[in-house]
């Protein structure tokens, strides 16, 4: 796998969430991470049909606008009652159709009455990083976490989109409640430490 050596790369998204949590985790290796929202790249319409393919998508449109390397995440939500929906569709999902925006309380209360009386609550976080270089050179890795959806959601100080009503399994706080046992064992967390392994110098 191709090494990274440049100290600044962009992040193919416009949410701030996101930026907080991938500069902290560059902190130590001396790379700046620069949001696209905020370099007035437009959000590429995401085509894929998997977490990887809208993962690449991104990134590549946003080393090209940039000539810069560039990281995508593309994560989701997958419940095993639901057949792994909403997946790939996660953020999509959530989009509440009285105001047009996408609106997480109402994506928790969709996936709450969707479960309905299933007692099979089991659900998993997938998170792929593809890191995109500007001559077009791409390299992916994944992470997952594994846990149940609970109900009502639980919010703490930390977490975002569906965090408060998922719960890890063999914890006893949901990520929302508890966003330092998160960055432990977070699917976007074990799909950057393989990045690391693979892709960073040492």
């Amino acid at each position: 796998m191709r090494k990274l050596t440049s100290n600044k790369l962009v992040l193919a998204s416009h949410n701030k969430g996101k930026l907080e949590e991938f500069s902290a985790l560059f902190k130590p290796y001396d790379i700046e991470v620069v949001l696209a929202g905020d370099l007035g790249l437009p959000e590429p319409e995401e085509t894929g049909v998997t977490f990887e393919e809208n993962a690449v998508l991104k990134a590549k449109a946003a080393s090209l606008a940039t000539d810069l390397p560039a990281l995508a995440d593309d994560s989701g939500l997958c419940v095993n009652a639901l057949d792994g929906a909403p997946g790939v569709y996660s953020a999509r999902y959530a989009i509440n159709p009285t105001t047009n925006q996408r609106d997480f309380e109402y994506g928790m209360e969709k996936l709450h009455k969707e479960i309905g009386e299933n007692a099979d609550r089991s659900a998993y976080f997938v998170s792929v990083l593809a890191l995109v270089w500007p001559d077009g050179h791409v390299e992916t890795v994944e992470g997952r976490c594994v846990g149940d959806i609970i109900w009502p959601p639980r919010h703490g100080q930390g977490g975002f989109g569906y965090d408060p009503c998922f719960q890890p399994l063999g914890h006893d706080k949901t990520f929302a409640e508890d966003a330092v046992y998160k960055e432990k064992v977070a699917h976007r967390h074990k799909a950057f430490a393989e990045l690391i392994e693979q892709c960073l110098p040492l």
